[in-house]
């Protein structure tokens, strides 16, 4: 019995490993919290693939960085999905953090993948203009010469090198000819490209007064709530896909192609997937969904946060909330401000 039992524990972690990467469980939880105080040990990152452990040996300095970079893409997942029925909620001391959520080929599995490339991307991107890692910098290949009344100055974010950091490690373990390994690598580099296509000229003004006698410029990342609303637009409009299979001399592989001749194919930019996703109205274990039930809903907007829709059809139940706010503030020459504190009484509707 003890042996069928670690047999089916082994099963269900052999499982989990192949859905998708339990080493993001790096960025929640106390192995998160101790990244800044304690030395990281890359033997004892869970899910790690030999390449992926070859790279945190060699480059252990940019591993909180990369650990970040999935906490902001989290953080930013759980934004752009705040009023959806899935909310991008995490599991608590659990590897898989979003539980069997992203076991399915889904649009969410897709919008996943790539906020979370995005955000290793991005997080290295910025250590390195700061100067927290010493294997990188700014980047010195300026774009074209400077323009009309401004020079290139400043700190340009080398967009380039954090990309390759996130390419090299979030995409080492997919390297499978399944059509999971194809559908997360493509939605891994989407999620990058995002942060290419949203890079920007910052520039501030040099002179007496503040005049802008003279302006420096650098290329920098935009901030990565842009990068969200960017990528959330790709996930509304994700491509279904179906799998191909066809013999290679290394064997079976699977690949993707379009399901609809009719509709424009996607880009290397656009999101894709080929399974669909659940309901997400009711818990179900299997599936991961923690449903709607005691979700806050908006009972004016007729879009997916509103109560009919969040809500399921279920109707909602509406409380009153008392809140202290501040109120009456008034400016004192010079220089502070006064309030007074106000209680003031809401309405809250959630779902039954």
């Amino acid at each position: 019995m003890i042996c069928l039992g670690c047999f089916l524990l082994l099963c269900g972690l052999t499982h989990v490993m192949a859905s998708y990467p339990i080493w993001w469980s790096l960025a929640v939880g106390h192995q998160y919290s101790s990244l800044g105080t304690q030395p990281i040990l890359c033997g004892s990152i869970p899910g790690l693939v030999p390449k992926q452990l070859r790279f945190c040996r060699n480059y252990v300095e940019i591993m909180p960085s990369v650990a970040e970079g999935v906490k902001i893409g989290i953080q930013e997942c759980q934004h752009q999905f705040r009023g959806r029925r899935w909310n991008c909620t995490t599991i608590n001391d659990s590897l898989a953090i979003f539980g069997p959520v992203l076991d399915k080929a889904t649009r969410e599995s897709a919008f996943v993948h790539a906020i979370a490339s995005a955000g290793v991307a991005f997080a290295v991107t910025r250590a390195c203009a700061e100067g927290s890692a010493t294997i990188c910098g700014c980047d010195t290949r300026h774009k074209g010469p400077p323009g009309e009344g401004w020079k290139w100055g400043g700190c340009s974010e080398d967009v380039e090198f954090g990309s390759m950091v996130s390419r090299e490690f979030a995409d080492a373990r997919e390297n499978r000819p399944d059509a999971r390994s194809a559908m997360n690598r493509h939605n891994n580099e989407a999620g990058r490209m995002s942060l290419n296509d949203n890079m920007f000229l910052k520039c501030k003004c040099h002179g007496l007064s503040g005049s802008c006698e003279v302006k420096t410029c650098w290329w920098s990342q935009p901030d990565f709530r842009v990068v969200g609303d960017y990528m959330k637009d790709k996930y509304d409009s994700a491509s279904e896909m179906v799998v191909e299979k066809h013999k290679e001399s290394r064997g079976w592989v699977e690949t993707l192609r379009p399901k609809y001749n009719y509709f424009k194919p996607p880009t290397e930019r656009d999101l894709v997937y080929y399974e669909g996703s659940p309901n997400f109205c009711d818990p179900n274990p299997e599936t991961g969904s923690f449903g709607t039930r005691d979700r806050i809903c908006n009972l004016t907007s007729h879009g997916i946060d509103g109560c009919d829709l969040l809500c399921c059809g279920r109707g909602h139940n509406t409380r009153t909330e008392k809140r202290k706010e501040k109120c009456h503030c008034i400016f004192h020459w010079c220089c502070y401000v006064s309030c007074q504190e106000c209680v003031r009484v809401y309405d809250v509707h959630t779902c039954k």
